[in-house]
C-alpha cells in the first residue's frame, strides 16, 4: 500500500492517439514518438485507449506492432480493447503475433458488454449474428483460452505435401496469459477479474454502487473497495490505478492557462454520478509534481496500488505531451519514490 515512503514500482502512461481526419498518419506518428520519448525517459509502459469510429487509435494491434519495432524495452498494452467488437480466436492470434515481435512486452487489456452506440453499429459489425452474439464475461473466457493454447480447432496435421495445421493459436506466446488485464468499473468485474486469473485496470472511472461501509458517491473509496476485493480473489494479481494527472513544473504560463481551463471545464462531471449507468468520474490532478504527489497519497484508491498509468488529456498538443510526460518521468514519479529503467 504505498504511502510517503512506499516507492511506486511501475509508471506508465494512457494515450488515446488523436488525429486530424484529414492527415491521419501524421497523429499515428506523434503517437509513436510518444512511446519512444516514453522509453527514453525510462518509464515502464505504454497504453493505447481503443477507439472505433473516432479520430483515435481504431486498431491498437497495428500500432503496437509499429511500436514494437522503434522501441526495445517499455511495455505495451490496450486500456481496454472492448471485445464486442472482436473476434477472440483472431484477436488472439494478433496478440501473440505482436507479443513475439515486443520480445513479450505485450499487456492486453480487455473489457465486455455491447459496444457503445451498438442499434447504430450492429447492422455493420454482426449483419447476420447481431441478436446472438455473446457479448459476456464467456467472451473474455474464449480469448483466455485461445491465448493459453487451448485446442481451436479439431484438426492439427499435415494437409497435402506441405501444409502445416496446428490445433492452437500459432504463434504461441507462452507467457502472454498471465499479462492479460480486464478494464472494471464496478465491484463485479474486479472480482471476476481475480477469480479468473487477470490483473486488473482501474481508471478514472468508477460505476456508483452500493459497497458496504462506502459512500456510493465516494470515488477514491468505492476504487479502494475494487481494488481490495480483487486482491482478495487474486493475491498475486497486478492492479493498476489510471488517473489523469498534469503536473506543470516546465510548464509555459500559457501551458499552464490551457491546462487550467480543461480541468475547470472536466470538474463540474465530478460532483455526482453521471448518466443511467451512474458513473462517477475522478477530478483530474493538476500542479506542480510535489502537490500531485500529495493528492495521489492522500486518494485512498491509490494507496492500493504499486503501479499507475496516468492517463494523457485527449486535445493537447504535441509539446504539451513532451512537457507532461517530462515531468512525471523526471518530477511526479521520483516524488512517488519511482525510478526510471535503465
Amino acid at each position: 500500500m504505498p504511502s510517503p515512503g512506499t516507492p511506486l514500482r511501475k509508471l506508465g502512461f494512457l494515450t488515446i492517439g488523436s488525429f486530424d481526419p484529414a492527415d491521419p498518419a501524421a497523429g499515428h506518428e506523434t503517437t509513436l514518438r510518444v512511446v519512444e520519448l516514453g522509453e527514453q525517459l525510462g518509464l515502464d509502459s505504454a497504453w493505447f485507449r481503443h477507439r472505433h469510429l473516432q479520430y483515435g487509435i481504431s486498431s491498437p494491434v497495428a500500432v503496437m506492432a509499429a511500436a514494437t519495432q522503434r522501441t526495445r524495452r517499455i511495455e505495451l498494452g490496450t486500456a481496454v480493447t472492448p471485445l464486442g467488437w472482436e473476434n477472440p480466436l483472431r484477436l488472439a492470434e494478433d496478440w501473440a503475433t505482436v507479443d513475439v515481435l515486443s520480445g513479450g512486452r505485450l499487456n492486453p487489456g480487455v473489457s465486455v458488454g455491447p459496444p457503445m452506440h451498438w442499434d447504430d453499429v450492429k447492422a455493420a459489425l454482426y449483419p447476420d449474428t447481431a441478436d446472438v452474439e455473446d457479448l459476456s464475461y464467456e467472451r473474455v473466457l474464449r480469448l483466455l483460452r485461445f491465448v493459453a493454447g487451448e485446442p481451436a480447432s479439431s484438426f492439427s496435421g499435415k494437409e497435402g505435401v506441405v501444409e502445416e495445421f496446428s490445433d492452437r493459436v500459432q504463434p504461441h506466446s507462452p507467457g502472454l496469459r498471465a499479462r492479460m488485464w480486464y478494464g472494471g468499473a464496478g465491484l463485479r468485474s474486479a472480482v471476476w477479474a481475480g477469480e479468473n486469473g487477470m490483473n486488473l485496470l482501474t481508471s478514472s472511472v468508477v460505476r456508483s454502487e452500493d459497497v458496504e461501509g462506502v459512500d456510493p458517491a465516494d470515488f477514491a473509496g468505492l476504487q479502494a473497495a475494487h481494488l481490495r476485493a480483487f486482491r482478495a480473489a487474486h493475491p498475486a494479481g497486478r492492479a493498476s490505478q489510471g488517473l489523469v494527472v498534469i503536473p506543470t513544473d516546465s510548464a509555459t504560463a500559457e501551458q499552464r492557462a490551457r491546462y487550467e481551463a480543461y480541468v475547470e471545464a472536466r470538474t463540474p462531471r465530478t460532483t455526482a454520478p453521471q448518466g443511467p449507468g451512474r458513473m462517477l468520474f475522478a477530478r483530474d490532478l493538476i500542479g506542480p509534481a510535489e502537490s500531485v504527489a500529495e493528492q495521489l497519497y492522500a486518494h485512498a484508491g491509490f494507496r492500493e496500488v504499486d503501479e499507475v498509468v496516468f492517463a494523457l488529456p485527449f486535445s493537447f498538443a504535441d509539446a504539451d505531451y513532451v512537457q507532461i510526460l517530462t515531468d512525471i518521468a523526471q518530477r511526479l514519479g521520483p516524488a512517488l519514490g519511482w525510478h526510471p529503467a535503465a
